[in-house]
């Protein structure tokens, strides 16, 4: 006697007295076939316990219904719900996804390219690696026609697509807004600046002050993998200079509250000695007492952008007249920053 997992097209055609290939083509949704003779054929299918062999399936096409992920670190809040919003795309549309870490590592990050080229994927949604200096590990993947959609932290190569935000025009206001607290010493930390990132939110900061009459001044950027360690060292960076900036502005969430934790353990009032603002809108942001002026990054929207474009890409090879979708993101100010008290100013 089969078992359920023994069931096969040719057991569920001789139950409804019909052909494999009408069967095959039934559980496919096949235009030529009956609404209703879909319904019966999957309806018995699910009765005797019919299970599709995807590794058969993927020999025969030398192919498999996945997509790759890389990305740069999974112990992240906003790569996770990056993910989420992939799923939730890749899942409507019968795709798997393989994803791999690259550990902020360009070499890794080329043995992950390999691994999922090797393992057949359709197309590959990527955000690079803090120290990714060009992408030549993705030309055999490109020269398949093997879609690449970047994002987040994106790269400029012809054919390839990126999702992200605006991060010099985030990096301007957030700036700006300091300065409108009364900030003049606005010290930046910064992720690698090889990355579109950061580079655009030191920008859009090195702009904001340009336009508000304040010097540059090298002192006051600090670069690192803005980890919990990186905050620290920059708020320690920050008390130990003769001249201490009035107002910090973080690259991220997580650097933003190590900075805070560190200066009120010195004894420094936040934000009327030193204002503070972060980046991400990470769930912390709102617990941290007081709680994180940031920029709402919608990660799960760009995971569900990155996806949804990569998937009209694979149905229609042709479409790909856009190279960069920009994404809308919001500024949310809170008690971090918040120097001259406005009503109505606060947002959670």
């Amino acid at each position: 006697m089969k078992t359920t997992s023994d069931v096969t097209i040719y057991d569920v055609a001789k139950a409804l007295n019909l052909s494999p290939s009408t069967v095959s083509r039934g559980l496919k949704d096949h235009p030529h076939i009956h609404t209703d003779t879909i319904k019966k054929i999957k309806a018995k299918a699910k009765e005797m316990g019919y299970r599709q062999n995807k590794l058969a399936s993927s020999l025969r096409k030398k192919s498999t219904e996945t997509i790759g992920v890389v990305v740069p670190r999974l112990n992240s809040y906003f790569m996770a719900a990056v993910i989420a919003g992939m799923e939730e795309i890749t899942n409507q549309h019968g795709y798997g996804l393989i994803i791999s870490q690259s550990q902020e590592s360009s070499r890794k990050e080329t043995a992950c390219v390999s691994t999922l080229f090797n393992s057949r994927v359709h197309g590959l949604l990527v955000s690079l690696a803090y120290d990714t200096e060009n992408v030549d590990h993705f030309n055999q993947i490109i020269r398949k026609n093997i879609p690449v959609v970047f994002f987040d932290r994106v790269f400029d190569c012809p054919g390839c697509m990126g999702v992200m935000i605006d991060n010099f025009k985030a990096g301007y206001e957030l700036t700006s807004h300091l300065i409108s607290q009364g900030c003049r010493r606005i010290m930046h930390l910064s992720g690698n600046l090889l990355r579109n990132v950061y580079s655009g939110r030191f920008e859009g900061y090195r702009q904001a002050l340009a336009d508000h009459g304040i010097a540059f001044d090298d002192e006051l950027l600090i670069t690192g993998d803005l980890g919990s360690q990186s905050g620290i060292e920059a708020a320690r960076a920050a008390l130990n200079m003769k001249n201490r900036p009035d107002g910090i502005f973080t690259a991220n969430d997580t650097s933003a509250v190590e900075v805070i934790y560190e200066l009120q353990k010195s004894g420094i009032r936040v934000p009327d000695d030193i204002a503070v603002a972060g980046f991400n809108n990470e769930p912390v942001s709102r617990v941290i007492q007081p709680c994180l002026t940031t920029v709402d990054y919608p990660a799960r929207e760009i995971g569900r952008l990155a996806a949804s474009s990569l998937i009209n890409i694979l149905k229609d090879k042709g479409s790909t007249s856009l190279s960069a979708i920009i994404v809308k993101h919001e500024l949310i100010i809170r008690e971090s920053s918040l120097r001259k008290k406005v009503p109505g100013t606060i947002k959670t």
